[in-house]
């Protein structure tokens, strides 16, 4: 009898003891059901997170296959029941320039598709949205990121800073920025060449259609992109094609007038379709009907190699429908979307090894008549003037400066006059090598990959507090944060991301760029 009073003691105890159990240690809870959502096409399914929840590979168009290539993303096709979107989509088809080799084995022309982060599920209030354009080019990468110096474009860090995080893919080189006359006259605008850039857009129209299911606000986008990425956001802010989509941008690394060249015209994309069409071995009539035939590995096999300048390089243009005008002649003119901008480059952003004649040389191809006034400034001519450890060399200064930062800070300066302006710098990074293309990726994202001590922690904390700032409410500045001033013209305000944590400077290269500025061939 006692040991059946025992034994029922015991049950009691249990009964009462596991639940507490369960719920403190979470052994017997059950898991929460996956998220559901209905979107544009039918219902996603995504996973749950510790702090809200992620949905991946969801379409945002049509696969851009067959017929549909080279035609503007297409609606997207319903689907019955419930379509698993715990996975990313297939990555875009590319060329293998071994830094993306990762993405060239996944490449397919049905890559057409987003991901979302969300910082709590279900849903409680209306979060300000974070939509990032990978860069490569505009010939390579992927909303994946893991390419060469890139981080995983995980957004679940940025998302736990209060922000709905979306990561996109768009077509990339001769599937995605390919001009043909033919092309432009079966097009409904006359266009053709911008159809990765199209893709952009229809993924931030998607964004506006449903990203209020998943707890953002679609009347507060920011886009922010790196290298071809931040180019392409340039090109977004200055196409008639995204008002009312896009409410602030962030530009890392990459404007419209990136490595010192502005947007070309369509002719010249067209007259370069018209050739790769003869070396695919195309007739002379019914050129795209014979290209369409072919397999999307036979037509990336006839691409230029990756990033190399050239007549047959594919690149957005000017076709007269996503892109109307001289983007560079936009921003001069103040013709952008009225929105705040950040935008800024890494302080080495390529080393350019090369001997002093070899950059005298470049620098007289580039500057021309312009070539003695600019070699004060690289020490080809004197004591070079920018001492500055994290510049690095002469040449790197060149570099980078032709590339990159010129532009950035010509843009700023431009934008400025009448929009609010925010400039970086990022120069936190290990000598020898510096802080070099791409080094800031990881301290956006919060997944460090090469920079992983206390101190990267702790900057890429800031970074993160500073995008999210911005994104929530158009000004990075909030909380315990250094203050970074606004930029203008005059004052040239900026901050640097630099070894110690940020810090406000002024006048970034500011008599280098405005030669570079002076250069630019705006036709005016």
């Amino acid at each position: 009898m006692e040991d059946q009073i025992q034994r029922s003691r015991n049950w009691q105890f249990m009964r009462r003891t596991i639940p507490i159990l369960c719920l403190a240690l979470a052994w017997c809870a059950a898991a929460a059901p996956d998220p559901v959502v209905t979107v544009t096409g039918g219902q996603i399914k995504g996973r749950m997170l510790a702090a809200g929840a992620v949905f991946k590979g969801i379409p945002f168009a049509a696969p851009p296959v067959g017929d549909l290539r080279w035609k503007e993303p297409m609606p997207v096709k319903p689907w019955s029941g419930e379509r698993d979107a715990g996975e990313y989509g297939a990555t875009c088809a590319q060329i293998d320039a071994e830094w993306n080799h990762m993405a060239a084995q996944k490449g397919s022309e049905d890559c057409l598709f987003l991901n979302v982060w969300t910082p709590e599920w279900p849903a409680k209030s209306r979060r300000a949205v974070l939509v990032w354009i990978h860069g490569g080019a505009n010939m390579g990468g992927s909303a994946l990121g893991l390419g060469g110096i890139e981080p995983p474009f995980d957004g679940a860090k940025l998302a736990s800073h209060g922000v709905v995080m979306v990561t996109i893919q768009y077509r990339l080189g001769l599937l995605g920025f390919f001009a043909h006359p033919e092309l432009t006259e079966e097009s409904p605008h006359h266009a053709s060449g911008n159809y990765g850039l199209l893709d952009q857009v229809a993924a931030l129209k998607w964004i506006h259609e449903n990203i209020a299911r998943f707890g953002g606000d679609p009347g507060n986008v920011t886009v922010f992109g790196q290298s071809a990425g931040g180019q392409d956001t340039g090109l977004l802010i200055s196409s008639p094609l995204t008002k009312g989509l896009i409410h602030r941008a962030i530009e890392e690394s990459g404007t419209v007038m990136l490595g010192g060249e502005v947007t070309p015209p369509r002719s010249k994309l067209e007259a370069a379709g018209v050739k790769l069409a003869e070396q695919m071995k195309a007739p002379a009539a019914h050129q795209i009907q014979y290209l369409r035939s072919l397999t999307a590995v036979e037509i990336l096999k006839n691409s230029p190699p990756y990033a190399q300048l050239g007549p047959l390089r594919p690149e957005p243009d000017i076709d007269g429908y996503g892109i109307v005008k001289l983007p560079a002649q936009v921003f001069q003119e103040h013709e952008e979307l009225p929105i705040p901008l950040i935008i800024g480059n890494n302080g080495r952003e390529t080393n350019a090894a090369t001997s002093p004649e070899a950059l005298k040389k470049a620098i007289t191809a580039y500057y021309k008549e312009r070539t003695a006034e600019v070699l004060q400034f690289y020490g080809l001519n004197g004591p070079n003037p920018d001492t500055y450890p994290p510049h690095g060399s002469g040449a790197a200064q060149w570099a980078t400066d032709l590339v990159f930062r010129c532009g950035s800070i010509v843009v700023a300066n431009w934008h400025s006059v009448r929009f609010p302006t925010w400039e970086y710098e990022f120069t936190r990074a290990p000598e020898p090598v510096g802080a070099r293309h791409s080094w800031e990726l990881q301290f956006v994202f919060g997944n460090l990959v090469q920079a992983t001590g206390p101190a990267d922690r702790a900057l890429s904390d800031q970074v993160m507090a500073y995008w999210t700032n911005f994104a929530k409410t158009g000004n990075p500045n909030g909380g315990a944060l250094p203050n970074w001033p606004k930029h203008d013209a005059a004052g040239a305000a900026y901050l640097e991301f630099a070894a110690d944590g940020p810090v406000a400077r002024e006048a970034l290269r500011q008599k280098a760029c405005a030669i570079f500025e002076q250069n630019l061939p705006l036709g005016h």
